[in-house]
């Protein structure tokens, strides 16, 4: 029983609701952006994001809106690679100017900086909290951009949660300013 989902006999929540759990497909930037916003800013728990790519500041000052008005939300920011963009690597500072990862609130560490090593490992795109995720696509208008994308329901959402704190945890921890300014950023 313990390794019957290994088994195929036990589904999960998630499997047996299937495609409900897609809310909406977004096929505009500006609907993708407006969602991963609105998920980091409803985020009350728990707030998972993933990649190394971000750059859109309205996302990444939802994303620091939310964890500087709620003191008790956890938040996981897991890379895959270095930031890609000087925005993002502003944004890692400015997380850790609002929070100190060594500090528990409650008995319970709130801020994770993690980064997914070896560098050949996929990056994954998402920002998921406990009500809702938002799962970036390759873009259905034209090759080179993620323009594109998915909102998912609680259900969806949970999955990623659990999934971005797994990775976050088997993570090099980037946790301090120097660590963050250390890494080497592709594009500025």
């Amino acid at each position: 029983m313990l390794f019957s989902h290994q088994d195929g006999g036990a589904a999960s929540v998630l499997e047996t609701s299937g495609k409900a759990v897609v809310v909406k497909v977004l096929t505009r930037w500006t609907d993708l952006v407006e969602a991963m916003i609105s998920v980091a800013s409803d985020a009350q728990e728990q707030l998972v994001v993933t990649g190394s790519r971000s750059r859109e500041r309205a996302y990444l000052g939802a994303i620091e809106s939310a964890v500087a008005e709620r003191p008790d939300l956890v938040h996981y920011r897991v890379l895959y690679g270095p930031p890609r963009h000087r925005a993002l690597a502003n944004h890692l500072v400015r997380l850790l100017e609002l929070r100190d990862p060594s500090s528990r609130r409650n008995g319970v560490k709130t801020l994770h900086i993690g980064l997914v090593e070896p560098a050949e490992a996929l990056e994954r795109f998402f920002v998921a909290s406990e009500t809702a995720a938002v799962v970036p696509l390759p873009s259905l208008h034209g090759q080179d951009g993620f323009d594109c994308g998915v909102l998912l329901s609680g259900e969806g959402a949970v999955g990623l949660v659990h999934h971005g704190r797994e990775a976050c945890a088997s993570a090099r921890p980037v946790e301090t300013i120097e660590a963050v300014r250390a890494l080497p950023v592709r594009h500025t």
